[in-house]
């Protein structure tokens, strides 16, 4: 919870000042912190996924395919299953509302690049599915059209998550 209603009789801070510059730092570590740990906790979850997209034709077409992959059911299963299956995270971000040309696109599983043009880089699958091995995995989605980068968070779908929503109803 943040409030700001001038009653606490701190001074105001100016935009440009050192105190607003690392209070909006602190800030922003604080929300990211709290993100990460929300994505992490999800019911039955065992992966925290990172995506960044870079390259994208904006800022709002990069958020919209971070989402979507992050959403993505069959990347979440893919994650859960340490399958490094590109195919699935291109899906996700061709079902966004984001400018895509899959002969540009670009897909990295950690440091392992999987996907360069649209088309699988031949990478061994079991490097790229070795980098999906920890608690928490990243993904670079690269769609070569831009400056627009973003970055989400989201988890895997587990056994556990599966069982726990399908055993009540609300």
């Amino acid at each position: 919870f943040l409030l700001a209603n001038g009653l606490s009789g701190a001074p105001m801070l100016s935009a440009s000042s050192a105190e607003a510059e690392r209070f909006a730092a602190a800030l922003e570590g604080v929300c990211t912190d709290l993100a990460r740990k929300m994505a992490a906790d999800g019911e039955g979850a065992s992966k925290l996924l990172q995506v960044d997209v870079t390259g994208a034709a904006s800022e709002a077409d990069a958020r919209a395919a971070a989402r979507a992959v992050v959403g993505s059911s069959l990347v979440k299963a893919a994650l859960h299953g340490e399958d490094p299956n590109w195919g699935r995270v291109f899906c996700a971000v061709g079902n966004s509302s984001a400018q895509v040309d899959a002969g540009r696109a670009a897909l990295w599983i950690g440091d392992v690049q999987v996907a360069r043009d649209g088309v699988g880089t031949g990478a061994p699958k079991a490097d790229a599915s070795a980098q999906m091995r920890g608690s928490e995995v990243h993904m670079r989605v690269d769609l070569g059209l831009g400056a627009g980068t973003a970055r989400a968070w989201g988890c895997d779908l587990t056994e556990e998550y599966v069982v726990e929503n399908s055993a009540y109803s609300t």
